[in-house]
């Protein structure tokens, strides 16, 4: 955190002055190490084994929060008979297909409650799911696209609140969790037990009743093919310890830059809408009704989706969008498919895809297997890039590694590029949305010079050409191109006025009013709302992302600071931090609480609950939406308003977190036989091969990081010279005892290869990389700061160019930890280079195109 988000980190270091303990668990000794109480180096990837022992610990020496976990989470919810645990099936869940690689959920249900089907399957090509369990009709367990609440169940089912029934959530938990030990974590993760017990004592002394902790992570988390499972590990634990909706407690992701946040808010995803909201499916989706189906009439908020996706379309579409065509439902593109990033770039190799936008992404450079992004871009009809730079995206065609190694051919290549320069955040105004859900505005300081231009004023301006290319068409087709409402002000110099926009995200009524919130939307047409989740960052018509007031002039919560996503709440499901009775847990952590005189929940920040919900309150059996949610059920997007320590559904490996190895490891999975995720999801091209797991040829775990100096693919740091003289050059580390065992000098050159590619840098000999002894073996890691490409002042191999594309199959996120060996010199030149990999790939066995959904046999 000190290391990529050194301005977030100062409330850190304020933390440490009153007294706080921060631990940093990391493969690294960082800044963030350098003041840390404790520092735990850990193999890269090994995260759930360490994680999974915390929550062993907790149950196991009864630490947990035991009133607010029978009170607030599915701990007492009992399990169908069926289900069968990863301890059972040695390391695999019931209902796993191998031929699919994918679950059915059947046996994974609350007794007593028929699941609902979820808008949000991931594979429109799935079929809905055989019978499960009693004849109910399940999904494939892909993920959800719902970013709150996720999939929903029909009720709570049966419960046992003495959470002694043997298939209650809690008892599976503490069987499923019992082999991480902490002499596991040393066999697995490196770190001792010693040092576990110290981290293990701090954590659970820090939380209860009185204390809560926080848990920060970084977007490397999600960078493996169980990222999705480390991150639920990490929420079970907090959920346990009871610091999740209380001041002080909660996961905090960091987000890459400034406004991550915001661009799946508001998305650049295929599979989700503004807010949330899943795209339809083609197969599934024919009519608006059969879209919101899965989720109008739940319980909780997700129950008023209709209003939510009616006010998006009459947002887009506004006058054409009427309730006689559905508010242009009809309007909305559908998936057929996976659209994904990585599927994008194989159909752009086999021909499939003709045209792609790259706009603040350097995909050559920053995504995952450098060389098969290249190769893709290298069979593009045309490529609009964007950027402060000329980026590696933008000049592959002439000055990439494969055109050195004869791979690629300049002439030979089809692709026609167009550059176009942007402006930078300090050139335009707009609202960015950060790591705290929330949306601080920015005004502009100077004009972009010469033909830069922002993002907003770019795609406004292309949406006016091609509609006026299209304006005498009477094709049916370009009926929503004609029909979107798209009639922003600007200025004298034809700037978007970006509060317009902003004003749009938010939400208007009838009279173009805007709205304070997104309970005012209606499906009826009478309101409009670009993002339901944004509704009142305008309310009153002021830009409340606008506000700055401060400290000295607020309390503590700020909440005059910016805005914050959903409704100014600064701390979600804060309900959660009063006992069920409305009272707080403790007067040190008080925070939002019931009012009975005044009949509703009163605190410093905004409750995340229905405002004059009594305590007491239990809704009857037949209540739907917000009318269904209880008085002591904070978690209110949840349709059992209840934290889920299990997943009945909506995770596509599996209901619990278990730990399987990277796709390639020197090791083999010592808790389970399973050694990899069986549901990861995989490229299977001649561009992506994998390294065969525990072979000689490839003895090393590699893994990549960012520095301070660095920014992501480093399009904006590696052009500046004051950045550059920081670091100059690109660099490996390693620890004292590699580069004995492999002849590396510091300072000195050292080549690094995978069956991908092989890349050099130079040789940083130190103890910040610890030698981890893993049982009777020693593994090393090597560290690689993967900023550098060829453009720019300081230039160099890109160390992305060796990671394998092998992916986390809820989100489709990259696996950055792999293997690798290390020589001392520079790598060959030219096509010498491509002969030195394919000799370690003979060496090694590694196949063309390997199976990576191959039921979770050993790849």
């Amino acid at each position: 955190m000190a290391e990529a988000h050194p301005v977030g980190f100062q409330w850190v270091m304020e933390a440490k002055r009153r007294g706080a303990t921060i631990i940093h668990v990391d493969p690294r000794f960082t800044r963030t190490s350098a003041v840390a109480d404790i520092h735990a180096p850990i193999r890269a990837g090994s995260d759930i084994a360490f994680l999974g022992a915390l929550v062993n610990h907790v149950l196991s020496n009864d630490l947990d929060f035991r009133e607010y976990v029978v009170a607030y989470t599915n701990a007492a919810s009992i399990i169908e008979e069926g289900f069968q645990d990863t301890e059972d099936l040695d390391g695999l869940f019931s209902g796993f297909d191998p031929e699919s690689g994918q679950y059915d959920p059947g046996t994974w249900q609350y007794v007593g409650a028929t699941s609902a089907p979820a808008a949000g399957q991931r594979d429109p090509a799935q079929p809905a799911g055989d019978a499960g369990s009693h004849g109910q009709q399940h999904e494939a367990a892909r993920s959800e696209t719902h970013g709150s609440g996720g999939p929903g169940v029909a009720s709570k089912g049966e419960r046992d609140e003495t959470l002694q029934h043997p298939r209650c959530v809690f008892q599976i938990l503490k069987r499923h969790f019992a082999r991480y030990t902490p002499e596991m974590v040393q066999e697995v993760c490196g770190i001792s037990p010693d040092q576990f017990a110290r981290i293990a004592d701090a954590l659970t002394s820090n939380s209860g009743r009185e204390r809560t902790s926080a848990i920060c992570y970084a977007v490397g988390w999600t960078h493996h093919s169980v990222g999705a499972q480390m991150i639920r590990t990490s929420a079970i634990l907090q959920t346990l310890l009871g610091n999740i909706g209380r001041p002080g407690g909660g996961i905090m992701a960091l987000r890459g830059h400034a406004s991550i946040q915001g661009s799946t808010d508001i998305p650049t995803l295929f599979n989700i809408l503004p807010g949330y909201l899943p795209m339809p499916h083609a197969a599934e989706h024919q009519d608006l009704a059969a879209y919101v189906a899965g989720d109008a009439g739940k319980t909780g908020f997700w129950g008023n989706m209709s209003a939510y996706a009616v006010s998006l379309l009459k947002s887009y579409w506004g006058d054409a969008a009427t309730p006689d065509n559905e508010f242009c439902f009809d309007y909305l593109p559908r998936l057929t498919g996976d659209a994904s990033t990585y599927t994008t770039v194989k159909a752009q190799i086999d021909g499939r895809s003709k045209g792609y936008f790259i706009v603040g992404e350097n995909p050559a450079v920053g995504s995952a297997n450098g060389k098969m992004q290249r190769l893709g871009l290298a069979n593009l009809d045309w490529l609009v890039v964007r950027d402060l730079q000329m980026i590696e995206s933008a000049t592959f065609w002439k000055d990439g590694p494969e055109i050195e190694t004869g791979e690629l051919v300049t002439e030979e290549i089809g692709t026609e590029v167009f550059f176009l320069p942007a402006a930078t955040h300090v050139e335009k105004a707009g609202s960015f949305t950060q790591t705290q859900r929330m949306l601080q505005w920015r005004d502009k300081a100077v004009d972009p010079p010469g033909d830069c231009r922002s993002e907003l004023d770019f795609y406004y301006e292309l949406g006016v050409r091609i509609r006026e290319k299209l304006k005498d068409s009477t094709d049916e087709m370009d009926r929503p191109l004609l029909d979107l409402a798209w009639d922003y002000p600007v200025d004298e110099h034809g700037d978007v006025d970006g509060e317009a926009v902003l004003m749009e995200i938010n939400g208007t009524d009838a009279q173009g009013n805007p709205l304070s919130g997104y309970t005012e939307l209606k499906d009826d047409g009478s309101t409009a709302c670009g993002c339901w989740i944004y509704s009142g960052v305008y309310a009153d018509g002021v830009n409340q992302a606008r506000r700055r007031k401060p400290h000295w002039e607020q309390d503590w919560v700020a909440s005059e600071w910016g805005w914050a996503w959903p409704a100014n709440r600064r701390q979600l499901y804060n309900r959660a931090s009063a006992a069920p009775d409305g009272t707080p847990w403790s007067e040190r952590k008080r925070y939002i609480t019931w009012d009975a005189d005044q009949g509703k929940w009163v605190g410093p920040d905004v409750p995340d609950f229905i405002a004059d919900r009594d305590p007491s309150y239990v809704p009857p059996d037949d209540a739907k939406g917000p009318d269904a949610i209880g008085g002591a059920d904070p978690f209110i997007m949840q349709t059992d308003g209840k934290a889920w320590l299990f997943a009945p559904l909506g995770v596509a490996d599996g209901p619990l977190p278990a730990h399987y190895e990277p796709p390639e490891s020197p090791v083999r999975n010592p808790l389970y036989g399973q050694q990899n995720n069986p549901g990861r999801q995989g490229i299977s091209d001649p561009s992506n091969p994998i390294n065969p797991s525990c072979s000689d040829v490839f003895p090393y775990v590699f893994t990549s990081y960012r520095l301070t100096e660095h920014h992501t693919a480093g399009g904006m740091s590696r052009t500046l010279p004051y950045l550059t003289e920081l670091q100059p050059e690109p660099f490996c580390e390693v620890s004292p005892r590699l580069a004995r065992e492999r002849g590396l000098e510091h300072g000195e050159w050292a080549t690094i290869v995978t069956a991908r590619s092989a890349i050099e840098a130079r040789v940083l000999v130190t103890d910040r990389l610890r030698s981890l002894r893993l049982g009777d073996q020693w593994v090393e890691q090597v560290g690689l700061p993967y900023h550098w490409g060829r453009n720019g002042i300081s230039q160099g191999d890109s160390p992305n160019d060796l990671v394998n594309v092998t992916m986390d199959p809820n989100v489709y996120i990259q696996d950055k930890v792999g293997t690798c060996d290390i020589r001392p010199g520079r790598r060959p030149r030219g096509p010498a280079l491509t002969a030195y990999v394919e000799d370690y790939r003979r060496r090694a066995g590694v196949s063309d195109a390997p199976d990576h959904t191959d039921g979770g046999a050993q790849t």
